[in-house]
């Protein structure tokens, strides 16, 4: 029994990091970023600053939310900010930070499909069963 599929559009339906293999430089630089989100506290952070009303977030609204004393949540957001996924401004006393798009754009483009394969969006494939 033979089973026969349309044949592929040439889309690319694989995620970056299924596609070819990462260079060097790429590999180092991703590292960085993964390794500053890999850390329950600094992924919280970063999703508190990113979906924050105005899209920044003062520390002073972040630190309240953790069982952590605030030199540990300084830490926390030097390393986000150290890796380049967040900035921030001083403004008197606080200090505001906002995440870097192209920084966590990058984390997302790493592991989403370029493309929605060809199945998915027609709905179903109609396969045609010979038998020999």
């Amino acid at each position: 029994m033979a089973v026969t599929a349309p044949a592929s559009t040439g889309a690319q339906c694989c995620a970056p990091i299924a596609r070819e293999p990462l260079s060097e430089a790429d590999a180092t630089e991703l590292a960085t970023l993964l390794k500053a989100v890999a850390d329950p506290v600094r992924l919280r952070l970063l999703s508190m600053i990113g979906s924050h009303a105005g899209g920044e977030a003062c520390v002073c609204d972040l630190t309240g939310v953790f069982d952590l004393t605030a030199p540990t949540i300084s830490h926390h957001l030097k390393v986000l900010r150290t890796a380049g996924l967040i900035d921030g401004e001083r403004r008197g006393t606080w200090v505001y930070y906002r995440i870097i798009p192209e920084a966590v754009n990058k984390l997302g483009a790493l592991f989403a499909p370029l493309a929605t394969p060809a199945a998915a969006q027609n709905g179903p494939v109609d396969v045609e069963l010979l038998t020999v």
